[in-house]
């Protein structure tokens, strides 16, 4: 399959495998992505994604040969955009893990994650204006938002490469492992958001995505809104309870 998934406990792993194409992404790669999603987001013993690529490459991108031959609405797909998760609304956090390198479409694959795990082989860049193209998968303004905007525009405008340490010095990625360990370091990241309450995760990403850029009064209104589904969920009283019993929560993700 071009995209390979596998459960462990509670977490979902999504791996692109397409080594012949330095994993670039074609419609296969998009609907295959999707469909990981949809799992994910479908089955409620699911609390956590990862997506990674077979090494020696996370992805390359957009498969260059199919823009070439008209065909580049397919690496899109209706609900995900780019590699069917660029525009995907979802509600369950996924980490990409990287191992070699993300460039331009890889790189925003991984900026349309919620958290990034990279080995110091991984680099990240948006070349698309050497191509005579513009990094049009989200990139111009997610990566903004991610580190300093001067080194985005930079980014940008030069498209040139910026190695793993780089990225995780100055705030793209969480951890930095090394070489081969991007998927094992992602698994223990998984595992220390999987340990928590299903409902308070989501509700916790969403309110910090949803109060990005806006003002104090919108950002509380979240923060409350996001306590209010939290209490209102069976997970909620289970919290209480096993910090007074003493003895590790059972999550029903309800």
């Amino acid at each position: 399959m071009t995209v390979e998934t596998g459960v462990e406990g509670h977490v979902l792993v999504a791996t692109i495998n397409r080594p012949e194409a330095r994993n670039a992404v074609n419609d296969l790669v998009a609907q295959g992505i999707e469909a990981a999603l949809d799992r994910l987001e479908s089955d409620d013993d699911l609390w956590v994604g990862i997506l990674t690529g077979v090494p020696p490459v996370f992805s390359a991108g957009a498969d260059l040969k199919m823009i070439n031959a008209g065909r580049f609405a397919q690496l899109s797909t209706a609900r995900g955009g780019f590699a069917g998760i660029t525009r995907r609304e979802r509600t369950k956090p996924v980490i990409a893990a990287v191992d070699g390198p993300a460039l331009a479409g890889g790189t925003e694959i991984v900026l349309a994650c919620d958290l990034v795990v990279a080995s110091e082989t991984a680099s990240f860049g948006i070349p698309e204006v050497k191509r005579s193209l513009v990094a049009a998968g989200g990139a111009l303004f997610r990566l903004p938002a991610r580190i300093p905007f001067n080194l985005a525009m930079e980014w940008a405008l030069t498209g040139d490469p910026v190695d793993a340490a780089s990225a995780h010095r100055h705030g793209l990625v969480n951890v930095l492992c090394p070489p081969g360990g991007a998927l094992d370091a992602a698994r223990l990241l998984a595992e220390r958001v999987a340990v928590n309450a299903p409902v308070a995760v989501r509700e916790s990403r969403r309110a910090m995505l949803d109060a990005a850029g806006v003002d104090e009064e919108r950002g509380w209104d979240r923060s409350a809104g996001a306590m209010a589904a939290a209490m209102a969920s069976a997970d909620f009283r289970e919290g209480l309870t096993a910090f007074i019993e003493k003895r590790p929560p059972v999550w029903t993700g309800r």
